[in-house]
């Protein structure tokens, strides 16, 4: 079983980093010194955390556009900053080796001051795994093996499986990993709503503008898990992905007629009118995606997360 969730603390608020190539910059992706400056920003603005997706390409109607790779992006950013949490939403357990990434995990840990959040999942996005030779079937599976492996070397600093598709023959976590490091799941079917409340300190669910019935739904699922398996819902941290666009931003995208998905837009008190709504459905950590993301936005975003917290106890 894993740990409880955090504490009583007011919701926390961070932003995804911008290391993917729809989220523009010079040349079509932002450079490392640019996403570097992001990561400092939300961390002088006063945010809680920083994130960043793990994908391997995107190939979308014939089109292929990039992203850099996260793990190497989240140690960089590690080392340039000294106060934020630093997650992943998620890491994808069918692009690395389970024990291995467990060892990464423990070692950025060690890096960061102990501020790593782990997220995994399963993966979604099939024409990233054919492309760089990874298989695409059992998805949930193969992520369950994984998860085993993962959170034994985390929790008990040892694993042994000898699984249909994951083995790890006696591992050893030396040196070993903060062993109440935040494991964290991104789900949404049965099964995996089932492995989360098995095994994870934290559930991620994504995207949304203002809480929605689709999200109480989730919620839902959720708690019939913990039914299922036994735990008190209470003890599982909830982390939601949410989107906040700045249209008239420098660098902001034309508008998508095309693009139904919600979202949060406005001056700062109609944001932070978004994130108590949020905060009051439950949420324990808001994770935004800026559009644009920029120190400029990022400010922006800062600044209804101050009005935010003006009216939360105790924040």
């Amino acid at each position: 079983m894993a740990h409880a969730a955090n504490d009583d603390r007011p919701m926390r608020v961070g932003i995804v980093l911008p290391i993917a190539e729809s989220d523009g910059g010079a040349n079509g992706i932002y450079s490392y010194p640019a996403v570097r400056e992001v990561g400092v920003a939300a961390e002088r603005a006063g945010l809680d955390s920083i994130w960043v997706f793990d994908h391997l390409l995107f190939r979308f109607g014939g089109e292929t556009t990039g992203i850099h790779e996260c793990w190497t992006i989240l140690a960089a950013v590690a080392e340039a900053t000294t106060r934020v949490e630093l997650g992943t939403i998620v890491m994808c357990t069918g692009f690395r080796n389970a024990a291995l990434l467990a060892k990464m995990a423990a070692t950025l840990d060690h890096v960061s001051g102990g501020r790593l959040i782990l997220g995994i999942g399963a993966g979604w996005h099939d024409p990233e795994f054919e492309a760089f030779g990874y298989p695409t079937d059992h998805k949930v599976s193969r992520f369950e093996e994984a998860l085993t492996v993962i959170t034994d070397l985390v929790r008990h600093g040892r694993a042994d499986l000898a699984g249909t598709y994951v083995t790890a023959r006696d591992v050893v976590l030396l040196p070993p990993a903060r062993p109440d490091m935040p494991i964290l799941v991104a789900s949404k079917g049965p099964r995996m709503m089932d492995l989360t409340a098995r095994h994870a300190d934290a559930w991620n669910v994504a995207w949304f503008g203002l809480p929605d019935p689709r999200l109480a739904g989730r919620r839902a699922d959720l708690a019939a898990a913990c039914a299922r398996v036994g735990r008190d819902p209470a003890t599982l941290a909830i982390t939601v992905g949410i989107e906040v666009r700045y249209p008239d931003a420098e660098g902001a995208p034309a508008p998508d007629p095309d693009d139904h998905s919600p979202f949060l837009t406005g001056p700062p008190d109609e944001i932070a009118a978004g994130l108590r709504a949020h905060a009051a459905a439950g949420a324990d950590h808001a994770i935004a995606v800026l559009t644009p993301c920029t120190p400029a936005t990022v400010a922006a975003f800062a600044e209804a997360v101050t009005l935010f917290r003006s009216d939360v106890p105790g924040a």
